[in-house]
């Protein structure tokens, strides 16, 4: 029997989402996107995950489009239907009401790249390598990614890289704000597991409001914002199980 495209699994209150195509370095196809997206709902109805994961099995995040799968010709209606299946993987990453740190080793290009940004946070090993191919190849960027890139590196070094096409390594990617950390391969989940256990430590609704505020916060005005975030503080300050987990930390805080 052929291995699920996509898996999942806890370790602690951390889960683990692993695109596992290894043969085709993670590459997206139909089966997998579908597989993704049932994945991300899962994660989100797992209540013991508090943060999640996302990262490659083998060498690779993910090397984007299947080109061996394009080159043998879709149909308009396949390439429809592959396009809203992977700006599903965007809906429910933002529907996700949990932390996410992308584990990113090898390829991360495309819309493997895409991926990784719309996590919250990158941890990139020493061999991890991003970009966008699309332009190169006739296609675009299709999943939120111009959006994402000029909110990351800004709106010039955006246009360079989709326009160039330009692989980066994982330490210009770190310079310009697209991974947030660099480490040795061999330590990447090691890295990226602790991080997420630093902040499943953190009270979980006050980490799905702020990554509500933070992301919102992009596209909003100020007075806005400010709306938002004191609705959330009265959300916080009114909810039984956060206070309890105040009084915990206060109590932590003074041993």
């Amino acid at each position: 029997m052929e291995a699920s495209p996509v898996l999942y699994h806890r370790e602690g209150n951390v889960g683990i989402i692993t695109l596992n195509r290894p043969h085709r370095l993670n590459a997206l196809n139909g089966e997998l996107l579908k597989a993704f997206t049932e994945i991300l709902d899962a994660a989100r109805r797992d209540k013991d995950a508090a943060v999640i994961i996302i990262t490659g099995s083998g060498k690779s995040f993910c090397s984007g489009e299947d080109l061996k799968e394009t080159a043998k010709g879709k149909s308009v209606e396949t390439w429809m239907d592959e396009a809203e299946r992977l700006q599903d993987v965007q809906r429910y990453t933002l529907k996700l009401d949990k932390p996410l740190v992308a584990a990113v080793k090898g390829y991360a290009v495309g819309g493997g790249c895409e991926i990784a940004m719309s996590c919250d946070i990158r941890i990139a090993g020493e061999s991890a390598v991003f970009g966008f191919p699309e332009t190169g190849v006739g296609l675009t960027v299709t999943n939120a990614g111009t959006k994402l890139l000029t909110h990351l590196v800004g709106l010039g070094k955006a246009k360079e890289l989709i326009f160039t096409g330009e692989f980066i390594d994982a330490n210009e990617a770190c310079k310009i704000g697209l991974a947030n950390k660099v480490v040795p391969d061999e330590d990447l989940m090691d890295e990226a597991l602790a991080l997420a256990q630093k902040i499943a430590q953190r009270s979980p609704m006050a980490l799905r409001l702020s990554r509500i505020a933070i992301d919102q916060g992009m596209s909003a005005s100020f007075e806005e914002i400010l709306e938002l975030e004191a609705s959330h503080l009265l959300t916080c300050t009114l909810a039984g199980n956060e206070k309890s987990f105040v009084e915990k930390r206060l109590k932590e805080m003074k041993k």
